[in-house]
């Protein structure tokens, strides 16, 4: 079974940074699979960043999609938070199979808050 967890999020002030982090299990996920997406209190869940550095304009300087030696984990490091970095965070990772196509799988989110 693939599974996702994200975690690390938490409360705090305006400018600070956190780390969150995100585990999978059943699957070996290459940086290309993967992705980090966000939902804002009342917002539709948007796209964050992904393995190839891509990120959305509007963390874009702030966040750094990372990799290490730890198997099967990924981290998004977000820097210089503001307020309107509140929400749910969660991470991504997409399969393609011959037989079944593009599947998306998106794990428990963690949840970030940012205080004025």
């Amino acid at each position: 079974e693939v599974q996702l967890q994200a975690s690390g999020g938490g409360l705090v002030q305006s400018g600070w940074s956190l780390r969150l982090s995100c585990a999978a299990s059943g699957f070996t996920f290459s940086n290309d699979a993967m992705t980090w997406v966000r939902q804002g209190p009342g917002m539709e869940r948007e796209f964050i960043a992904d393995g190839r550095h891509r990120y959305a304009d509007s963390v874009a300087g702030r966040f750094d999609f990372l990799r290490d030696n730890v198997p099967n984990t990924a981290y998004l490091q977000m820097n210089k938070l503001k307020s309107e970095d509140t929400a749910v965070d969660y991470c991504n990772g997409n399969i393609w199979t011959p037989a079944e196509g593009s599947i998306d799988y998106s794990g428990q989110g963690t949840e970030v808050t940012v205080s004025s």
